[in-house]
């Protein structure tokens, strides 16, 4: 069944009915024609092309994919019906070819008729001797195809009107295109994307460049430079990155924006890929607002612009990424409309737009976080832009303030007792009358620090209760107070302490001097760890003393 392929308009004819005219096959196909072609050329300017509802793609098994049902509009605005689920080995699918598997493939939907229901064709057979058959109905179907080839970006309607797109580097299985909006008003923040698509066998892709702006400032703390690198893990097959310039203040001109080749380098794998043509983008700065402007192009494209040149144009209903897997592939991931051939309901485009009304299109949004920087660094703020949400990332360094005293930690540590014999003697553990602790971490950093431990009494014990004094701490030789109505309820103990200057720890000795009558089954040790500015351990003077004092005092 042949099937018009261009798109080319001809003044519309209606056939004229009068009493007595002889109806010919011209006549109904004229009456056809002409509701089809007014049809069809109302859905190509009000609606656009692409996927109305339905047409998902997933894949059933290594090899398979199914396609369900749904509706689209081609590109010369005939309408595309899948009626049923369909299920197909991509091998299958017109356009696979088996030679290559580490590749993306695209499969695409196009109108299609067929015809159906054959029936003698009575008038042929009175001219001629042989049974002539015709087709009684035409069935408006559809064809699916693989392509394996990416459509260019700037083969659809929508890309051409508001971005410009270069390609940077295409090879099989690689393609590099940098994008950013066709127009910019003055001093506005403008975001380019760089956009690598690869297939899935293809080694990881690093890129680095450097840009030339005629009117374009570089924004961000890399001036100029940009890289990409791919990340390690990532099962990807697309990667976005982004960056900015703004535009210059003044309107009526063209900025520009160029990658020289002799200033790129892009490797993939280990092997150093030569970039041979310059990149370049030309911005038109305008004084209305960027929609206006789109608005405007649209508005003055000619018929044929609109129309024309788009009747063998698929749309792409998903971008399959195959694995090679020895003599044979299998389908790794399935990505749904790769190019956002999407038509939106009207109804459902009015409400979104009512919603956002006065909201998010006119107001700005930031987020902001600080950060400490070394006491005599100078403050630093970093600004990142998104317009494509209107918000501003703001990232404050502050200097940490000069410590104005050395630094001081503290701590306690417990050591469970054993008591034998009526004398109430005890062990830190039987048979043994020395304790070394583990290593403990006095959270100063590394570097000299000063130890000074004592031994704290608790606040329920039989010397607390007495003379009603709370928690005591003792530092030196606790038996000078004994028969006072100072003595404390805790052993006669001597103390020391081993300092690891490079691991910022240290270690707590204690011995058992004699035999000490106690009630205390945990006896706790109180420590206090002291760090000058200036690196090096201090000896224990009055400065020391009256800081361990104060501190304690507040602890208290």
């Amino acid at each position: 069944m042949a099937v018009v392929k261009k798109s080319r308009l001809y003044p519309f004819e209606r056939n004229r009915y009068f009493y007595g005219k002889l109806l010919t096959v011209r006549d109904f196909e004229s009456e056809q024609k002409y509701v089809n072609d007014k049809r069809r050329l109302l859905n190509r300017l009000l609606y656009g092309s692409g996927v109305v509802s339905g047409m998902q793609v997933v894949p059933v098994d290594d090899k398979t994919i199914s396609v369900e049902m749904g509706v689209a509009i081609d590109y010369i605005g005939r309408e595309i019906v899948i009626p049923a689920p369909v299920t197909l080995k991509l091998s299958m699918i017109e356009g696979f070819t088996n030679n290559e598997y580490k590749k993306n493939v695209y499969l695409c939907v196009n109108y299609d008729e067929k015809g159906k229901e054959p029936v003698h064709s009575v008038g042929n057979s009175a001219v001629r001797s042989d049974e002539v058959s015709e087709y009684n109905r035409v069935l408006e179907s559809y064809r699916l195809s693989i392509v394996e080839e990416a459509p260019a970006p700037s083969s659809f309607e929508f890309v051409r009107l508001m971005e410009n797109v270069v390609i940077v580097y295409q090879d099989d299985n690689v393609r590099i295109t940098q994008r950013m909006p066709k127009y910019v008003n003055a001093g506005e923040v403008a975001e380019v994307r760089l956009v690598v698509e690869k297939t899935l066998q293809t080694p990881r892709i690093a890129f680095d460049f450097e840009y030339e702006a005629k009117g374009f400032i570089p924004l961000g703390p890399e001036g100029n430079s940009v890289s990409f690198r791919e990340a390690g893990d990532a099962n990807e097959t697309e990667f976005v990155l982004v960056y900015n310039v703004k535009a210059p203040e003044e309107t009526g001109v063209a900025a520009l924006l160029r990658i020289p080749s002799q200033k790129a380098k892009l490797t993939i794998g280990d092997e150093i890929i030569p970039i041979d043509a310059n990149a370049s983008h030309s911005i038109d700065v305008v004084k209305e607002p960027v929609a206006e402007r789109i608005l405007k192009d649209w508005h003055e494209r000619s018929l044929e612009q609109a129309v024309e040149g788009s009747a063998d144009q698929s749309i792409c209903l998903a971008k399959i990424s195959l694995l090679q897997m020895g003599p044979t592939y299998m389908i790794e991931k399935v990505d749904r409309v790769p190019f956002g051939e999407y038509i939106e309901n009207a109804s459902l485009l009015q409400r979104l737009g009512q919603s956002s009304r006065g909201a998010a299109l006119h107001k700005f949004f930031a987020s902001a976080e600080a950060h400490d920087l070394e006491y005599d660094a100078k403050p630093a703020l970093d600004v990142t832009y998104h317009p494509d949400r209107n918000a501003f990332d703001f990232k404050l360094g502050i200097p940490r303030p000069q410590p104005l005293y050395d630094e001081i930690a503290t701590g306690t540590m417990e050591v469970a007792l054993e008591s034998i014999g009526k004398t109430g003697g005890f062990f830190f553990s039987r048979g043994k009358k020395n304790f070394i602790s583990n290593e403990i971490s006095h959270g100063l950093g590394d570097g000299q620090v000063t130890v000074v431990v004592g031994l704290e009494e608790n606040e329920s014990s039989l010397a607390a209760e007495r003379n009603g004094s709370g928690k005591r701490v003792y530092y030196g030789q606790s038996d000078v107070f004994k028969g006072t109505e100072f003595e404390p309820d805790i052993p006669n103990v001597s103390l020391g302490s081993i300092v690891y200057p490079e691991k910022g720890t240290f270690r707590i000795g204690m011995k058992l001097q004699g035999e000490t009558e106690t009630t205390a089954s945990v006896i706790a040790v109180r420590w206090w760890a002291f760090k000058s500015l200036s690196g090096a351990a201090p000896a224990i003077d009055s400065r020391l003393a009256e800081a361990i004092a104060q501190a304690a005092a507040g602890r208290e």
